[in-house]
């Protein structure tokens, strides 16, 4: 399972958990939920009088909460892929598969063009049996080098990070 499925189903239960609530509580204020009593209370008679007492904790209570749900979709809209910079390139990341071909247990790998100056980000994910030093020499030597000419050009930079897996 990816990284971003467990964040993406936790932030559906927690919508739906949402979702459920509101229609309840919207239900339960306009007296249409069948077999309860009209206008039951939902703050108890020590609630209404600690509310009564402090008008200012509805405020407080009411700004928690859009403050979660403001981190929640900011949450959601990382786990979807916004906010990331630079574009994905097939042709790059093609590239670098094939350059590490002879690498066992590769999971992941990736190549981006970021910023203005057209950098380039690559990405690569290797566990911890492979020859890290030899990946590195090759990435160095060869395949990054040749990823840039074909991608963005010669003389611009590259970024590589590298993730050693336990």
């Amino acid at each position: 399972m990816r990284q971003y499925t467990g964040n993406r189903i936790g932030l559906a239960v927690v919508g739906v958990f949402l979702l459920v609530t509101g229609v309840y509580a919207y239900l339960r204020g306009q007296d249409r939920l069948p077999g309860l009593a009209p206008r039951a209370k939902v703050l108890p008679d020590t609630g209404a009088e600690v509310v009564a007492a402090n008008p200012w904790l509805l405020w407080g209570i009411a700004l928690t909460l859009l403050a979660l749900a403001l981190v929640s979709l900011r949450w959601l809209l990382m786990c979807l892929g916004w906010g990331r910079r630079g574009a994905r390139t097939g042709m790059g990341t093609a590239m670098l598969c094939v350059g590490l071909k002879d690498v066992e247990g590769l999971s992941r790998a990736g190549v981006r063009i970021v910023g203005e100056a057209d950098r380039l980000r690559v990405s690569l994910a290797c566990p911890a049996s492979a020859d890290v030093g030899a990946v590195v020499g090759k990435l160095d030597r060869e395949i990054v080098g040749r990823i840039r000419r074909e991608v963005v050009g010669e003389d611009l930079g590259a970024v590589v990070r590298l993730h050693v897996r336990r």
